[in-house]
């Protein structure tokens, strides 16, 4: 799903930034060392934090509820932004900046429980493939690539109008896109656990009696997991645009839910009359994307020794 490099795993060691007492760094604190100190990761993170907390609180930034219908008035449609209306008023003389806080929940939910998903299917699998190799290797290597030759939106697409109207829009929406999502995942956490498993720490660990489970979880894990966590960042902001595209579409959140998408949607037929309805979502969700994707080059650049 997406195409940046990502860093090659790498077990803990000498940190550039050492402890104090002597004690070497781990790649995590350097890598965290590094970040502080990069401003598009404090400016993509600050963007992040402001979006979570709208879409957890909206009723922090807006104090008109767009679910009441006695909010929206049809006389005053499309009415540009005024004093009580900060983007003015949508088609259904609904007030356009309630909606597009509202509508943010919607969009970061599918996003991140679509990541998640994605992360821990594509993660689990990789970390069993990888490790055990052989047929299981060849097996779930060639389910992979069945997935890999359907392209994403169309399938994603299909899945959702196949059984549109038979479950909750939003549901509908996560699994048509995690279905669709995880092997990305699956073939950056194989390669990564393919590097590291035959390092010295993997080779102690068998040696001294440790079984598959504790080798996989307790030592191969922690030392191939973070090109994971980049491209699941990354994917995040992919999977939020994916929504919105199906959304667009008429396949992903139906109303009376709210989402950017949808929103882009409804505006798109009196765009040329009254331009915000449309330009107010899109704008958001340009910024919200473009935050994750920035947020996760960051966290490559810092992961990756060959870019340091």
């Amino acid at each position: 799903m997406v195409s940046d490099t990502v860093p090659a795993p790498a077990p803990v060691r000498e940190g550039k930034h050492a402890k104090k007492g002597g004690k070497p760094a781990s790649l995590w604190t350097d890598a965290w060392y590094d970040l502080r100190r990069r401003p598009m990761f404090i400016i993509s993170v600050v963007i992040v934090a402001v979006l979570l907390v709208m879409s957890i609180w909206p009723s922090l930034f807006s104090s008109i509820d767009p679910f009441n219908a006695r909010s929206c008035d049809l006389a005053t449609a499309r009415q540009g932004p005024s004093a009580g209306h900060l983007f003015g008023r949508d088609n259904l003389g609904c007030d356009l900046y309630a909606r597009t806080v509202y509508g943010a929940r919607n969009s970061i939910v599918i996003g991140v429980l679509t990541t998640l998903f994605t992360t821990v299917v594509g993660g689990l699998l990789g970390i069993v493939a990888g490790y055990r190799g052989g047929v299981v290797d060849t097996v779930a290597s060639r389910l992979t690539e069945v997935f890999f030759a359907i392209p994403s939106i169309l399938g994603a697409l299909l899945i959702a109008a196949t059984f549109r109207g038979k479950a909750n829009s939003i549901l509908l929406v996560i699994l048509a896109l995690s279905v669709l999502g995880w092997p990305m995942v699956y073939r950056i956490m194989r390669a990564a656990v393919i590097t590291a498993k035959g390092q010295d720490f993997v080779i102690a660990a068998k040696a001294l009696g440790a079984g598959s489970g504790r080798i996989m979880f307790r030592h191969l894990l922690p030392n191939s997991v973070a090109p994971v966590i980049v491209v699941a960042t990354i994917n995040l902001g992919t999977f939020i645009a994916a929504e919105a595209a199906l959304s667009f579409l008429g396949v992903g959140v139906q109303s009376p839910d709210i989402s950017w998408g949808l929103m882009i949607a409804d505006a798109r037929n009196r765009f040329l009359e009254a331009p915000l309805p449309l330009v107010i979502p899109a704008v958001f969700l340009s910024i919200t994307v473009l935050a994750f994707i920035m947020m996760g080059d960051a966290v490559r650049d810092a992961l990756d020794p060959k870019l340091r």
